[in-house]
This record gives C-alpha cells, sequence and structure tokens, in this order.
C-alpha cells in the first residue's frame, strides 16, 4: 500500500512517464547512429555495436534488480538516484573524445535508465483506481511503445541535420527536470519489504549470465559460432550462471527477486505475449532501416520515416484503446492485434530493389494500430492478479522477459539474415553457369557496355563483378525475406495464447 497522494493523477503520471520515455527512447535511437559513431571514432562498426550491447546488458541486469532496490532505498529516493545515473551517463556519452568512453557512458547510462520502464509501470498500477486502470495502461503504453518506436525516426532524423551527439544531450535537461518533478509529486512507499541482506551471488550470477550471453548472440556469427573455442566457452559460462541464478533465486530467503510469482498463470502467459510482441517489433525496428540503407541505399533519416507511420497509428489507438477495453473482452482485442501484428509483417514478404518507400511505410500503419491492441491490455492482465506488495518484483521481472526478447532478437535476426544470405547464394550460384543461356546473355551484354570504357580484360572483370553484386543483394532480399515471415508466424502462433489469459476481478 501507498500513502494516498494529494496530487492529481495526471501530474503523477507525467512525473514517471518522462524519465520512462527518454530510456526506451535511448535504447533504440542510437541504432541508426552506429555507423556515424564509428566514423567519429575511428572504428569498425562491430566495435561500435559495443555502445548498444553495454546499455542492453545494464539495462537488464537493473530490471530485475528494480524492485528489491526500491524496498532497500525507498521509492523517491532511488528514482532520483537512477534519473541522475541515467543523465549523467548521458552526458558522459555526448562528451566522449574514445570509444571506450562511449561505452563507459552507455552501461552508465544503461543503469540508469533500466528501471525506469518497471518502476512506471508499478507505479501508475499502484496509484491509479481500479476502473482507471485501463487509462494508466494507455499512458504507460503511449510512453514506453510509442518512444520505443519513435527512436529510430528521432536518431535518423539528429544525425542528418546534426552531430550526433545531441541524441545523448537532450536528456541532460529531461533529467534535471524529471528529478525535480519526482522530489515535488512522487510519494513514498507506506510499506516496504525489510531488506535484510544483500544478495550478491543473484546479482553475480545475473550479471555474467546477461554479459556472456549478450557477447556470444553479438560475436557468435562473426567467429562462426561454436567453431570458435571461447565462444563455446562462454556459452557455457552463460548456461551455468543461468541455471545457478535460477536455483539461488528460488533457495535463497532474501532474494532480488521473487521467481515463485511464475506460477501465477496471467503473470507467465502475459509475459509470454509481451515478449512476443517485443520480438516483433524491434525486430522489424532493426530489419527494415537496416534493409533500406544497406540495400536499397536510403539515407538514415528517410529510412527512419519508414517507421513513423506506426508512431501516428499507434498515437491514434492510445486514444482509443481505453473506450474499446470497456466495451469488448481484452483477450478479442489481444487477439486481434497479434493477428494485426502478423499481417503487417507477412506483407514485407514482397520486397525488391523496386519497392517504393510507400510499400515500406504503409504495413507500418497496421503494425502500429496491432501493438497497441496487444500491448495496453496485456499491461493490464499480467500484473492484475499479483498482490500489490509484489507488483515492483513482477514489472521488473516482466520488463527484464521483454528486454532479454528484445535483445537476444535483435541479435538472432541480424545472424539469422547473414546465415539466410549465405544459404541463398549457394542456390543462386548455379545460375551464373556457362551452361545458362540466361547468364550468358546477360554476361554478354555486359562486357559490351562495360568495353565502350575499357578494355576487354578490365570489361570481363566488372562484367564478373557486376553479376557478383547481384547475386549478393539478391540473396540479401530473399534472407530478409524469410526472416519477415518468422516474425510473421510468431505473431500467428501465440494468439491462442490470448485466452488463458484470467480477467481481473477489482481489487
Amino acid at each position: 500500500m501507498e500513502n494516498i497522494s494529494k496530487k492529481p493523477l495526471w501530474l503523477i503520471a507525467l512525473t514517471i512517464l518522462i524519465p520512462a520515455s527518454f530510456s526506451c527512447l535511448a535504447t533504440s535511437a542510437t541504432n541508426v547512429a552506429i555507423p556515424h559513431i564509428a566514423g567519429y571514432f575511428g572504428s569498425t562498426v562491430d566495435e561500435a555495436n559495443w555502445v548498444i550491447t553495454s546499455y542492453m546488458i545494464a539495462n537488464a541486469c537493473l530490471i530485475l534488480m528494480t524492485g528489491w532496490l526500491e524496498n532497500l532505498m525507498g521509492r523517491k529516493l532511488f528514482l532520483k538516484v537512477f534519473i541522475s545515473i541515467f543523465t549523467i551517463g548521458s552526458l558522459i556519452c555526448a562528451t566522449s573524445h574514445s570509444l571506450n568512453l562511449m561505452v563507459l557512458g552507455r552501461l552508465i547510462q544503461g543503469i540508469g535508465g533500466g528501471p525506469m520502464t518497471p518502476i512506471a509501470q508499478s507505479v501508475l498500477l499502484s496509484s491509479f483506481p481500479y476502473e482507471k486502470r485501463s487509462i494508466a495502461m494507455s499512458l504507460f503504453g503511449m510512453a514506453v511503445m510509442i518512444f520505443a518506436i519513435l527512436g529510430p525516426t528521432f536518431g535518423g532524423f539528429i544525425v542528418d541535420n546534426a552531430d550526433w551527439q545531441w541524441i545523448y544531450l537532450i536528456n541532460i535537461p529531461v533529467g534535471i527536470i524529471s528529478v525535480a518533478m519526482v522530489h515535488a509529486n512522487i510519494s513514498e512507499l507506506d510499506i516496504r519489504k525489510k531488506i535484510e541482506g544483500i544478495d550478491f551471488l543473484g546479482m553475480t550470477s545475473l550479471v555474467i549470465w546477461l554479459l556472456t550471453m549478450q557477447i556470444v548472440l553479438d560475436k557468435g556469427q562473426q567467429y562462426r559460432w561454436f567453431d570458435s573455442d571461447w565462444i563455446c566457452v562462454l556459452s557455457s559460462i552463460s548456461v551455468i550462471s543461468f541455471v545457478f541464478f535460477i536455483v539461488w533465486e528460488l533457495e535463497y530467503k532474501n532474494p532480488i527477486v521473487n521467481l515463485r510469482i511464475f506460477k501465477d498463470t496471467n503473470f507467465v502467459m502475459g509475459t509470454i505475449l509481451s515478449a512476443s510482441v517485443n520480438v516483433i517489433v524491434f525486430s522489424s525496428i532493426v530489419l527494415i532501416p537496416q534493409f533500406m540503407q544497406n540495400v536499397l541505399g536510403y539515407t538514415a533519416m528517410l529510412s527512419g520515416m519508414a517507421l513513423a507511420p506506426r508512431i501516428i497509428s499507434s498515437f491514434i489507438m492510445i486514444v482509443l484503446i481505453n473506450p474499446l477495453m470497456k466495451i469488448f473482452d481484452n483477450r478479442k482485442l489481444i487477439t486481434l492485434g497479434f493477428f494485426l501484428l502478423g499481417c503487417s509483417v507477412i506483407l514485407y514478404k514482397n520486397i525488391n530493389l523496386l519497392v517504393s518507400f510507400g510499400y515500406i511505410a504503409i504495413p507500418n500503419i497496421m503494425m502500429g494500430v496491432g501493438i497497441i491492441l496487444v500491448f495496453v491490455p496485456v499491461s493490464s492482465l499480467v500484473l492484475g492478479t499479483l498482490p500489490k506488495i509484489e507488483l515492483s518484483n513482477g514489472a521488473s521481472l516482466h520488463n527484464l522477459c521483454k528486454t532479454v526478447c528484445m535483445a537476444t532478437s535483435a541479435s538472432i535476426v541480424n545472424s539469422l539474415v547473414a546465415i539466410f544470405s549465405q544459404a541463398h547464394q549457394v542456390y543462386l550460384v548455379r545460375n551464373l553457369s556457362n551452361y545458362s543461356l540466361a547468364f550468358q546473355n546477360r554476361f554478354n551484354s555486359l562486357i559490351h557496355t562495360f568495353s565502350l570504357y575499357s578494355g576487354g580484360y578490365s570489361a570481363n572483370i566488372k562484367a564478373n563483378a557486376y553479376l557478383y553484386k547481384s547475386l549478393v543483394v539478391q540473396s540479401k532480399i530473399m534472407a530478409y525475406v524469410d526472416v519477415f515471415e518468422i516474425l510473421a508466424f510468431i505473431g500467428f502462433i501465440v494468439i491462442p495464447l490470448a485466452f488463458t489469459l484470467k480477467t481481473v476481478e477489482k481489487r
């Protein structure tokens, strides 16, 4: 239970959602800026990807510790400290003069930003009365999902029109204002769990598990997965740390997280559904800009703009979702949402080199509608059957599962694109044969064209290079199509799980 605040509900919501929004923005806005960051520091793109990896690892670790730290420090102090840490990390990122310092800044930013999403969900659910819970989750959805979706568009606009450092500089005044608002508007917890000891082993195993897992997923494709000895070693350490963490948290008397809430059906099924949404949405946030920049040659801003329609449709649905939840069974809304998500992704199976900007953008309208139809009802139901004293713990565990799925899916889809692309090259290269009349005609035509500007030998080399490049591009397109089909399958296959959720009675 909490003290009854005299502050208006809208002011409480604004206070807690501002820092949560910008922590979500920081998660996805950096993705499109990685080539610019790599160029600024004179590093490779693979090295610069540690800017993303460090944030995700720190973010995931702190998400799970949210409920424990909130009880240890108190809600108001907890929020002020971690918003300040996020702000300091942003300042370090904006003023970094080396990649190592930039990675450190992102690590600090992830530590500060990690708890913002679960604590926001917990504060809203405990502050708003039952009859206004759908409004609270609509606001939460707007802050978390829309700002996360806005990230690539915002990041693309910044890097094309200003210095990439502004992605981080904007967080500094926001952080200062947020600390002041938390001090003035957020009530302290009236009842807190007594913390009798610090779970060092639990925290250590959690960090080792997430760190090794993310390194394996990020670097596995580059080092040929389990053909590399150190990938095998890190994979073994990750599995052992994960198993130890589960067993320890179940047996230790003062764990950092209460894993026994997985006995709650709504929590388990709601977490699976939310994680599925994250996989589909954030995989598309990775794949669509990547396809547009690497294959179609679009700028970072234009590739981000292709995702903008889902922001508009999501915002419209945020306004409509509350009355819809009062009229229709929430489980039917979730079903419709996943159906729309699956349909929106499956439309990308027809992409090619001649695809228009509009064809890329239009399915995002459908995806924006589907995101909110799933996200808000699930957010209302997933924690609805937990005791109030477990809300922070449940929110942190729920968001950890979503974050881990988001981070792993981003790495996995990139690896799948590379693997499928190689497989398609093996298949397509059979067509580049002297026994193929179509190939011979095309090859001779290219030689004739290039010979107008260079010698015969040089024209032959250029013709071969041109055809090989075409082969690589077509293989990549087919690989993207395969991954989009997998994402669509995920959207359709989880639909029956919506009906395992129980409607929440007023408490």
